[in-house]
């Protein structure tokens, strides 16, 4: 039996008027935010028995079964994606992996995405998937060569480069983490990420100009981010431009910056 458990971080759907009627695993994913996992679990499996090749239908149901528990049927679906996928095809070890680290077996799931960055050579995922854990568990060294590998094999998304941004920023290699953010924005014009990852790499260096610039990008795209009218305050600051950094006080206080930050800012003011 499978226990209801949290909603899982990695489900994610948006329903629009006049829009189709869900799939299956649309279905099973709302489920699973409404912590009904069981139920989610029965409309896949019911899924499963007349159409057997729905890849994703099954890798949805390894990791509703993982963050369940049942780790047991989770490896019983991993081995029938195996059987359906060609011998270089990454996905069985990468969702092995992401089963592994719902079930807290951290070391086992970096094992299993190696295992997948060496079945398939040429695909970035298997180094992807690895340097994003270790880079979750702050290992530097071991996610900053996993994912240099994911991007020498072709990954060129926000969350893999931003990652790679905040790895070399921590080895203190400040020009690194420059390049990886400066491509993560690049990577998506629209996002905040890399432009933040920036402005953190101008403070640690004494930026106030590179950081101010950088935070403006930010609030461009996230005009109510407090976090970054706060950083932006600061380099005002450290610009000399008091009354600007005052009013940009005022406003991160206003969109609900931290109070003690706010006023630490203030008394450096005056």
């Amino acid at each position: 039996m499978v226990a209801q458990r949290h909603t899982m971080p990695w489900v994610a759907l948006v329903f629009c008027a006049g829009c189709a009627v869900p799939s299956v695993t649309q279905r099973a994913e709302s489920l699973v935010r409404q912590n009904r996992d069981e139920e989610a679990v029965a409309i896949l499996r019911q899924r499963l028995r007349t159409q057997p090749q729905d890849i994703p239908a099954r890798r949805l149901l390894v990791r509703v079964l993982a963050s369940a528990g049942e780790m047991v049927e989770a490896r019983a679906e991993i081995a029938q994606l195996a059987e359906r996928l060609p011998q270089d095809d990454p996905t069985p070890y990468i969702e092995l992996g992401h089963a592994l680290e719902l079930s807290h077996q951290y070391d086992e799931a970096l094992d299993a995405y190696d295992r997948a960055s060496a079945v398939a050579p040429s695909s970035p995922e298997g180094p992807r998937e690895g340097g994003l854990r270790c880079a979750r568990w702050g290992e530097a060294e071991p996610a900053a060569s996993r994912l240099e590998e994911a991007l020498r094999r072709g990954a060129r998304d926000v969350e893999t480069l931003h990652a790679l941004g905040l790895v070399r920023l921590n080895l203190g290699d400040f020009e690194g983490a420059e390049r990886a953010y400066r491509e993560a924005a690049a990577a998506d014009p629209r996002a905040a990420d890399g432009w933040l990852g920036l402005a953190t790499v101008a403070v640690a260096r004494g930026d106030a100009a590179g950081a101010l610039g950088a935070y403006e990008q930010v609030l461009a795209r996230r005009p109510r981010f407090a976090p970054a009218e706060l950083g932006r305050a600061w380099a005002l600051a450290r610009l000399g431009r008091r009354d600007e950094a005052s009013r940009a006080l005022d406003h991160a206080e206003e969109l609900g910056a931290p109070a003690m930050n706010v006023a630490r800012q203030r008394a450096a003011l005056r």
